[in-house]
């Protein structure tokens, strides 16, 4: 698995927020993102919030897809991160496969 190494932005400067064709704006890829690359954190547990998690960003722009390029990776308990499913190409957005309760639930 490869991460990313920069410093905190709020998104990689690998991806890029747009306007989706699936719902609203998306995050798109920069260039072409390898399989298994850490994007970057989407969900930071805590309990003062509703669910229990803290949406970053990267996380409150990603959309639903039946078919995603992408997935949810538990770094701990406290920390989900997105993981390129496959080769991401240029332009294309991406996406995982969620419902509201399941990201949401530890």
């Amino acid at each position: 698995m490869t991460f990313m190494k920069e410093e905190y932005k709020p998104l990689p400067s690998i991806v890029y927020l747009a306007e989706s064709t699936i719902e609203g704006f998306g995050i798109f890829a920069q260039d072409i993102i390898p399989y298994d690359t850490v994007i970057g954190v989407t969900h930071v547990a805590h309990d003062k919030f509703k669910h229990g998690w803290v949406r970053t960003p990267l996380g409150g722009f990603l959309n639903h897809s039946e078919f995603p390029n992408c997935k949810y990776k538990y770094v701990d308990r406290e920390i989900k991160a997105l993981v390129t499913d496959k080769d991401i190409m240029p332009e294309e957005e991406l996406t995982v496969k969620y419902t509201l309760y399941e990201v949401l639930t530890r």
